[in-house]
């Protein structure tokens, strides 16, 4: 039992158990912004943005792809939601932030892998490389 009372308490499944729960409050979030402001201005763009009534019938078989067309729509709608007000706004953020750090890595020359400044062998090729930075 101890060793599953570690397991429950370690870091990361913690911290997954919270981004979970914070990611479907921001999806619920995200959703209910889509339906209060962009649905009802697509719909004085385009008409009525529900296609869920949409199907064809072949053969006495019912297709109705107007769910996957509405839902599509949705998706859409709420990926460029996010990109625009989190994923852009972060990413300024964060280069903002990051502005005055040193670099830490640079590239290998034959493999092209991130490799410490000071390394004088690549850990993922082997082959060997001048430093940067001259080792004490």
């Amino acid at each position: 039992m101890g060793g599953f009372k570690k397991f429950l308490i370690r870091g990361n499944l913690v911290e997954l158990a919270v981004a979970f729960v914070v990611g479907a409050a921001f999806a619920s979030l995200v959703k209910d912004f889509a339906n209060s402001f962009i649905t009802p201005l697509i719909a004085l763009i385009g008409g009525k943005p529900d296609y869920t009534r949409l199907s064809v019938t072949i053969e006495g078989t019912r297709f109705p792809y107007g769910i996957f067309v509405t839902s599509a729509i949705a998706f859409v709608i709420t990926s460029a939601i996010v990109y625009f007000l989190v994923v852009l706004p972060t990413t300024k953020l964060i280069e903002r932030m990051d502005r005055g750090k040193e670099a830490t890595e640079r590239e290998c020359p034959e493999c092209l892998a991130d490799i410490p400044i000071k390394a004088r062998r690549c850990r993922f090729c082997t082959s060997e490389i001048v430093p940067l930075v001259k080792t004490p």
